[in-house]
């Protein structure tokens, strides 16, 4: 997939950005299990409500997490349409190295076959 749209770019960046800090990711380990309050997010990290609330806006604003409100409760759960597009990202890029691979494989095995051919000795 080719990316024109700057939109896409945008909203790729921001979500990157938001994969970047390691207390998002695990936040976003624990909203895999299942929506969540900002409570029971808060629970397993030794930092403030307040803090994994500004991680959780971070997150929203990359569309990664969505909140709602239930009575006095905000319930945070994921989104996936940010991930099928990092997704795609990492997938022409597994793509790309793969073929890479494949290709240098060859190469050393023709010049394994070269080697041998002429009588050169192998290294190591």
């Amino acid at each position: 997939m080719v990316i024109h749209n700057h939109t896409v770019v945008d909203s790729l960046s921001a979500t990157l950005s938001a994969l970047s800090d390691p207390t998002r990711r695990s936040i976003l380990t624990l909203l895999a299990a299942g929506p969540a309050t900002v409570g029971e997010l808060a629970e397993p990290f030794h930092i403030s409500q307040q803090a994994v609330s500004k991680h959780l806006a971070h997150l929203e604003r990359a569309r990664l997490v969505e909140k709602r409100r239930e009575g006095r409760r905000h319930v945070c759960s994921l989104r996936p349409t940010p991930f099928k597009e990092v997704s795609e990202l990492v997938e022409q890029y597994r793509i790309f190295w793969e073929q890479a691979l494949h290709r240098f494989e060859a190469y050393l095995r023709a010049t394994a076959g070269e080697e041998k051919k002429h009588g050169y000795k192998q290294r190591g």
